[in-house]
């Protein structure tokens, strides 16, 4: 990752508007509402808009209860995707998008007709075991430096900042992410983890990355599979995950693990050096 892309996700920032939460800058030229507080309201909104304007964003998105949906779309907000019981299980989330630009709305047409082929077809299994030339379990402090050259030799560019090893550390011992690992012969070649929110019991299934000459062993299969294991031991009730459009692999993993579709956040987010649109998946454990 070279220094200028470094320094823009650097400036990107994380604030309160009210008492939600945001993030935004022009890393992926966008607001994120993170996290929206009921007793916000309208207001929230109103400051997005005028945030957007300060800074020349294209693009807000906005995650949000069910019950905050109408004001979003009053606002001229459009539903991109949904996961119902993403709240303890109880009420869904809806993304909430507002284009600013007409070339940010710029529908990405072959790659979703490649999707349509996708969702066409049935999902096939996996009935064979994790090789016994693998280890697969989770990771831990001390493997974090070995964690960043994977996210370093996989990501050109990422939002969050996987590929510096104090982060991960962080995280890791803050008990927000649950990192899992693939090794062969004690030498890591392959990553994964678990965004878990445990008030919610939901967890964001994310970060895969497997070294490019370990691919085609059906590595991320066995990750997501072990992920869903350790998850439902802790009793969580809702996984999904925001996947690549432009990685049919990816979508087909989670597609065969039985996760369900349910939008396209369109030309949404800097990964791997570009904007690139993201498929929501869901699955109720």
């Amino acid at each position: 990752m070279n220094d200028i892309i470094e320094e823009k996700i650097k400036k990107d920032k994380i604030e309160q508007i009210g008492q939600s939460t945001v993030h935004h800058g022009h890393f992926s030229n966008r607001i994120f509402l993170l996290k929206y507080h009921p007793d916000d309201g309208a207001t929230v909104i109103k400051k997005m808009n005028e945030l957007a304007s300060e800074n020349g964003y294209s693009k807000m998105i906005a995650k949000v209860p069910e019950s905050a949906q109408p004001l979003f779309l009053i606002d001229g907000f459009v539903q991109e995707a949904f996961i119902p019981g993403y709240f303890n299980g109880d009420e869904d989330v809806f993304f909430m998008s507002k284009f600013l630009t007409e070339k940010r709305a710029e529908t990405p047409e072959k790659q979703l007709k490649t999707l349509a082929k996708l969702l066409s077809e049935p999902p096939s299994e996996n009935d064979q075991e994790l090789p016994e030339k693998f280890t697969l379990e989770m990771t831990r402090p001390e493997h974090a430096k070995d964690m960043t050259k994977i996210f370093k030799e996989v990501f050109a560019t990422y939002p969050f900042p996987v590929t510096d090893p104090s982060y991960l550390v962080e995280t890791m011992e803050d008990g927000s992410v649950v990192y899992f690992g693939v090794w062969q012969d004690g030498q890591l070649v392959g990553l994964s983890s678990a965004e878990v929110d445990k008030k919610n019991k939901n967890a964001e299934m994310t970060d895969f990355a497997v070294r490019p000459d370990f691919r085609g062993q059906k590595l991320a299969w066995y990750l997501l599979e072990k992920m869903e294991e350790e998850l439902k031991k802790m009793n969580y009730k809702t996984l999904y995950t925001i996947a690549r459009l432009n990685s049919p692999g990816m979508n087909r993993t989670f597609i065969n693990h039985g996760y369900n579709f349910s939008g396209t956040l369109i030309n949404n987010t800097n990964i791997s050096g570009q904007i690139e649109s993201m498929n929501v998946y869901y699955k109720t454990i």
